[in-house]
């Protein structure tokens, strides 16, 4: 696969990025990444079969995580990463053979939220793709009451606090693993989150993360801004998904007019490796070709 590794710079931060190369002329779709996630963390087989049909992708790294600059290291501000994701999509549209009034957002779980808010402020979205998206902060929080002991959350809370109070005197943040076990501290500790997770994790990637978090996610809620979307939007999700509410997602479907795909799987059941991976890129592949087209590519002169 044609791959080519290149900066771009958000709010003076320099981020690392990888574009796909597809047909010339093509759209590009930008990929968006969700919590503590890295490019090279499970992105690359999504983006290498949007290039294997035609569309330019680019992926990259917030601000603070895999190979791009940024400190605090290992902190989400989730201001910042939808701002990483605008500077992506302005650097991406400048790509070799991009066609830059065609521009597609996909982003998956904390990303999948990232694209309705960014697509919602940009013109040039053509169309957009959420994959188990959180989309509602809040709606997360009590999901996880479901599934955790009320001894957990408290203590991730407390956490989350004291990591809160850290940094505003000045000091570095308290870090928690991104996954942990079942009673572990951790930000994702549902029985087999620290599997999954590990099962994508690229070299870029570490399980660390800012403990206060849990208090930045409870601002979330891209969901209001679902109705104002006037693009295509694909939305896939896992029924049996324990980490981003179903209800959440599919109420901001129905909101912005979304077509929806259902796969009887849990949150990192649409990674590559998992059952519904082919499945899902097909179906967004074949949304996105109904939506977007691809130039067809350039036959090579016969001989003779």
């Amino acid at each position: 696969m044609n791959a080519t590794t290149f900066d771009f710079t958000s709010a003076g931060v320099r981020c690392a990025a990888t574009h796909f190369a597809g047909q010339d002329g093509a759209p590009v779709v930008v990929l968006a990444h969700g919590l503590a996630g890295t490019q090279d963390a499970g992105m690359f087989p999504f983006a290498e079969a949007f290039a294997a049909a035609g569309l330019h992708a680019v992926t990259f790294d917030y601000r603070g995580f895999g190979a791009s600059d940024g400190s605090p290291r290992q902190v989400v501000s989730l201001a910042g990463q939808v701002a990483d994701l605008h500077a992506a999509v302005d650097a991406a549209k400048k790509r070799p053979g991009v066609d830059p009034t065609r521009v597609v957002l996909w982003g998956i779980s904390l990303g999948g939220g990232h694209v309705v808010s960014v697509a919602a402020e940009r013109p040039d979205v053509a169309a957009v793709v959420s994959v188990v998206p959180m989309v509602d902060g809040l709606a997360a929080a009590r999901l996880a009451t479901k599934h955790h002991a009320p001894t957990q959350l408290l203590a991730s809370t407390g956490r989350g606090l004291a990591s809160a109070v850290r940094r505003k005197a000045g000091r570095g943040p308290a870090m928690i693993p991104v996954v942990a076990r079942p009673g572990e501290p951790g930000a994702l500790t549902l029985e087999g989150a620290y599997e999954d997770y590990l099962a994508i994790a690229g070299p870029t990637w570490r399980n660390e993360i800012a403990a206060d978090v849990v208090l930045e996610l409870g601002t979330r809620a891209p969901a209001k801004a679902a109705a104002t979307l006037e693009v295509p939007w694909l939305v896939q999700v896992a029924d049996f998904d324990r980490s981003a509410p179903l209800q959440a997602a599919m109420k901001a479907a129905f909101s912005g007019r979304a077509e929806v795909r259902h796969y009887p799987g849990d949150h990192f059941d649409l990674f590559a490796g998992k059952p519904f991976h082919e499945p899902a890129v097909e179906h967004a592949v074949h949304f996105l070709l109904r939506h977007v087209t691809v130039p067809a590519p350039e036959l090579e002169p016969a001989n003779g």
